[in-house]
């Protein structure tokens, strides 16, 4: 069996091991693919694994032995799963690899935005600290947690996550979900509308799969409707978020602050306005990226091809 990896860098840049996707099949990855040379390199390959490489129906159609796709993420939008469950090719994913991770990264964006940590640190470094006269100063005001609410838009595996740790913070949890079913019992948490958890949010944090009735979900009018001193938080999908709505609204202080490890554009254009303003704070796309996370996403993927391999797939999605 031949299978590709497109795009294989961002998982492992070198410190994780292809071994066990080798005794799959014959293997062949490519750190990065342009996505005009995905039907060349997948070519007759029956199994591709991928990340960001779109795969159209038209792409889909120009790889005639293609049978199983495997996505190196949660979200899959990448694919157009219609149109290969309409030529019966697999498409899976890795639903909760992740979760942690994500999580982690939601809370110390929101601690580096209340606390400013690496603010401090880099105007100590600049000597300010050893100028000043006193023996404690801040740059800006500092926020504590407890006591305040943050609003989880998306309460699946990674948003229960953060809500735990939040309410280990000692935060009021508001959650809205499309299917307000899940309930853990480990924490308390309040369900509400999209619009009642905006407008009583002191700290709002995505964590939905981008989908065409997703994307845009904060925009103009939907940022309008949360407060002056809200912090908004993005670890899921860029393009959930208007971005010149964002930030036209930083500018005016309509909200205080964002911390985005996701952009519509990824690498960014230099000129994107998000990357200038003090008031948002911009990582590049890691929040999933730690080592062990990305070690058990490696791991699941090849249990997936496995399992479809031995004709009992798992976390297909089409």
């Amino acid at each position: 069996m031949k299978i590709v990896v497109l795009d294989g860098y961002c998982l492992n840049p070198g410190d994780l091991s292809w071994d066990a996707l080798n005794t799959l099949g014959e293997v062949r990855v490519y750190d990065r693919t342009p996505p005009a040379s995905a039907i060349d390199r997948i070519g007759d390959a029956e199994a591709v694994l991928l990340n960001k490489i779109p795969l159209s129906a038209e792409t889909l159609a120009a790889c005639p032995s293609l049978r199983y796709v495997g996505v190196l993420a949660t979200g899959y939008n990448v694919v157009d799963v219609a149109a290969a469950a309409s030529r019966g090719i697999a498409v899976t994913n890795i639903p909760t690899y992740g979760t942690a991770s994500v999580a982690q990264h939601a809370i110390a964006m929101l601690l580096n935005a209340t606390n400013q940590v690496a603010r401090h640190a880099r105007v100590s470094r600049r000597g300010e600290w050893s100028r000043n006269p006193d023996w404690s100063f801040a740059v800006t005001p500092l926020i504590e947690l407890a006591g305040k609410t943050i609003g989880i838009v998306g309460f699946g595996r990674i948003g229960q996550q953060t809500a735990r740790i939040a309410a280990a913070l000692g935060m009021k949890v508001l959650a809205y979900d499309h299917k307000m079913d899940a309930a853990p019992a480990d924490f308390p948490f309040t369900w509400i509308s999209l619009r009642g958890l905006l407008e009583e949010s002191d700290v709002v944090s995505l964590h939905v799969p981008l989908f065409p009735d997703t994307k845009g979900l904060i925009n103009a009018q939907t940022l309008k409707r949360m407060k002056p001193s809200a912090i908004l938080i993005n670890t899921s999908r860029g393009p959930l978020i208007d971005e010149e709505a964002l930030a036209e609204a930083l500018q005016s202080r309509t909200i205080a602050a964002a911390a985005l490890d996701v952009l519509c554009q990824e690498p960014p254009a230099e000129d994107n306005p998000l990357l200038r303003l003090d008031n948002c704070v911009i990582t590049p796309h890691v929040a999933w990226a730690t080592r062990e996370a990305r070690e058990r996403l490696l791991g699941m993927a090849v249990d997936n091809l496995r399992a479809w391999l031995a004709g009992s797939p798992q976390n297909v999605v089409a």
